[in-house]
């Protein structure tokens, strides 16, 4: 199999955790070199890089930690603070799952720079098997649309069609205001050899109308214990639209968080200057307001079925 560098965006080697900048793809493969905790956390603030990026980026922060202070006695107030600091970068997401799991390691005594390497490999492993169980829900012939990007997943998806003798093709929202579906998603398809189609967001009722395609296929930044999630602002109504069309919703879900629902998930609200500008140049009047919630929740019910990403702590 092939995978996209989005697959696996971060790398750690010689004390210094290198990060793939999203934000300058398609046209330009760029890693950051970070070498601090705040280094790391203002990388995840600025979204240098996402999703699967920003929960590998939590624990080889972790491994960074451990490696500047190996002769210092007590580890906990330091891995503590590192806690804090990456719970507080995206409310949204849910980092204190991952940092309670790297804390719980510490305090019962087991190696944890094993215990993280150990979690790494095992999340690696089982994202390719998610993709895998995705590819079996895809007939030969299909048309995917898809929402944002799944850090390397939707090509590892046609990877397995193709090797099971599938034919597929994709649709990516643009999906504003950063463009991940046009700048990432539809790049790393176009990398791989897929046929891919962009689309600006408010073209999906219509594409949907025209039956241009049969399956759709999501990521999840956040799962709450009654399947409800939170993705990419303008998932939930493309969830909608998928049910008035009757087109299967999937979604590749993390492992579900303590929240209990949707309601329960803290939606994070970005800088209105993130939706009001672009690479430094201003696309509204000024004085004009924005208004830009990075994600919005769909209820469970009009999701088709959750693609788990099956992993334990």
């Amino acid at each position: 199999m092939k995978f996209s560098p989005l697959f696996w965006p971060v790398r750690f080697k010689d004390n210094t955790i290198y990060v793939l900048d999203e934000t300058l793809l398609p046209n330009k493969v760029h890693y950051i070199k970070v070498r601090t905790y705040q280094e790391a956390c203002a990388a995840i603030k600025q979204m240098k890089t996402r999703a699967v990026g920003q929960v590998t980026l939590v624990f080889y922060t972790f491994l960074l930690v451990l490696q500047k202070n190996k002769n210092k006695k007590d580890l906990m107030p330091v891995l503590e603070k590192v806690a804090k600091a990456i719970n507080a970068t995206r409310p949204t997401l849910s980092f204190k799952y991952l940092t309670d799991m790297v804390l719980g390691w510490a305090k019962s005594g087991v190696p944890l720079q094993n215990n993280i390497t150990r979690f790494l490999e095992a999340l690696k492993n089982k994202r390719i098997q998610q993709a895998e169980e995705a590819s079996l829900l895809v007939n030969d012939g299909d048309t995917i649309l898809t929402h944002c990007n799944v850090s390397g997943l939707m090509p590892l998806i046609g990877e397995f069609c193709a090797a099971q003798g599938k034919k597929v093709e994709f649709f990516t929202t643009e999906t504003r205001p950063y463009l991940q579906g046009a700048r990432l998603t539809a790049w790393e398809l176009k990398q791989e050899g897929f046929k891919v189609t962009v689309i600006c967001d408010s073209t999906v009722a219509m594409l949907l109308a025209q039956g241009k395609v049969n399956k759709i296929i999501v990521g999840a930044d956040h799962l709450a214990q009654n399947g409800d999630i939170a993705n990419k602002i303008g998932t939930y109504q493309i969830a909608i639209l998928a049910k008035h069309f009757n087109i299967p919703f999937y979604v590749l879900c993390p492992p579900p968080s303590r929240a209990a629902s949707g309601k329960d998930i803290q939606i994070e609200v970005r800088p209105e200057k993130e939706l009001l500008e672009f690479n430094g140049k201003r696309l509204a009047p000024l004085g004009v307001k924005g208004y830009y919630p990075a994600f919005d929740i769909t209820p469970n019910e009009l999701i088709t079925e959750h693609i788990y990403l099956k992993i334990d702590r």
